[in-house]
């Protein structure tokens, strides 16, 4: 089955690292389904069971998007809420829809890696402020993996970067398969 990619940007047309991971990933149809929320629901009412559905059609989802103050943007943390229900995400008895899938995600961080650690200027590293992400799947007892991350997208990016971070997300997402 391919696997799902949610993007979640507001301005993906003005990004450097996501629009340029997007551009890649259209390069690989019969791989990846990529499904842009911004663009879907502009007007951030969401379609729950057709996103439902959407999900799932896919045994992975990676949900990308930038770091919004330590945080994911707004209309992520709408959907997974309104999308992520009792009795079709997590239920005593029922709603296992997303047991065992491969849930990952690819983040794009405004500053630097170093920053990112115990001693840096933020004294937490990236994993822990992904925290509410990886516990969120455990929850729905789907196999969370690893991240993929972009860091310091706030400084001058070259394309040589840029293209170096699309090739190796898509090596990243290509593992999957290597992965429990």
């Amino acid at each position: 089955m391919k696997t799902l990619i949610v993007v979640i940007h507001p301005n993906l047309n003005e990004s450097v690292i996501n629009k340029r991971w997007t551009r890649e990933l259209t390069q690989y149809p019969e791989l990846y389904t990529v499904h842009n929320l911004y663009k879907t629901y502009p007007d951030g009412i969401i379609d729950v069971q057709k996103e439902q559905q959407l999900i799932e059609l896919h045994d992975s989802i990676v949900l990308q998007f930038p770091l919004y103050w330590f945080n994911c943007p707004p209309l992520l943390k709408k959907w997974l809420d309104e999308v992520f229900t009792y009795g079709w995400a997590y239920g005593s008895t029922s709603g296992h829809k997303l047991k065992n899938r491969k849930f990952a995600l690819a983040v794009s961080a405004g500053i630097k890696e170093a920053d990112f650690v115990s001693g840096g200027r933020y004294q937490h590293s990236l994993k822990e402020i992904l925290l509410p992400f990886e516990m969120t799947a455990k929850y729905v007892e789907a196999n969370y993996l690893p991240f993929y991350a972009f860091y310091d997208a706030e400084s001058e990016v070259s394309q040589a970067q840029l293209d170096h971070s699309a090739k190796g997300y898509i090596d990243y997402l290509q593992s999957f398969s290597l992965m429990p």
